[in-house]
């Protein structure tokens, strides 16, 4: 985004002797498009620059929502529609580049050659290309490890509201969910299936497939 700078200011004085950085362009992936979650980033302003889009990365939705394929036809069009949204209301934000690398066969290889060009900053959630970027020094910024770092911690003691969904791998056990999708596996809980209550966290337990929290019911905890 293209702004006027007063050339004896202090921000163009510090810029010039390395003191600050200027603000990367970030380049978006065809997953974060089709994600959603980036319209979100800009309205909230946390995410800085400007916001370049390859034509590459255009031409790789219209053949996605192109495909025969139901899911990957609807999965096409959302990120087509999410574009357009964010073109419309960002539009001194967005730019669709035309650079390509007609050498290069993969979406993945052409944003890798193209942030390392202009040193830019690749925005994704895919991790295989998250992992090759990484490898190859361009900076990446992962909208999922964004928002797992953005998940609210909570220790034993605290209390949450929970809807108990189902029953856990113990008879006693039920089993609810956090907005963010942690699953929360309530001590003395199957008696509560489809009922809203206040439980009282006991633990946590971080695995590879993700958090899960310990809880009980707080009324059994402060009989």
């Amino acid at each position: 985004m293209l702004r006027l700078i007063n050339p004896n200011s202090v921000e163009t004085l510090l810029v010039a002797e390395g003191t600050l950085k200027p603000v990367a362009t970030k380049i978006l992936d065809t997953s974060c498009i089709i994600d959603g979650r980036v319209e979100d980033l800009l309205r909230t302003g946390f995410l800085e620059g400007h916001i370049l889009v390859p034509q590459f990365v255009l031409q790789e939705l219209q053949t996605i929502a192109d495909a025969s394929n139901d899911q990957k036809r609807v999965r096409g069009r959302r990120g087509l529609d999410i574009l357009n949204q964010i073109q419309e209301t960002f539009p001194e934000r967005i730019t669709i580049h035309s650079a390509d690398y007609e050498e290069i066969t993969t979406v993945d290889a052409k944003l890798v050659k193209l942030a390392q060009e202009i040193n830019a900053t690749l925005l994704t959630n895919d991790y295989n290309l998250n992992k090759v970027a990484s490898l190859q020094k361009v900076t990446v910024l992962n909208i999922n490890d964004l928002a797992q770092a953005m998940r609210p911690a909570y220790l034993p003691g605290d209390n949450i509201d929970l809807k108990i969904v189902k029953q856990g791998k113990e008879p006693e056990q039920g089993v609810g969910y956090l907005n963010d999708g942690t699953m929360v596996v309530v001590e003395e809980g199957g008696q509560y299936i489809g009922d809203e209550l206040t439980v009282v966290v006991t633990g946590a337990l971080q695995t590879s497939a993700g958090r899960m929290i310990f809880a009980r019911p707080e009324a059994s905890v402060m009989a």
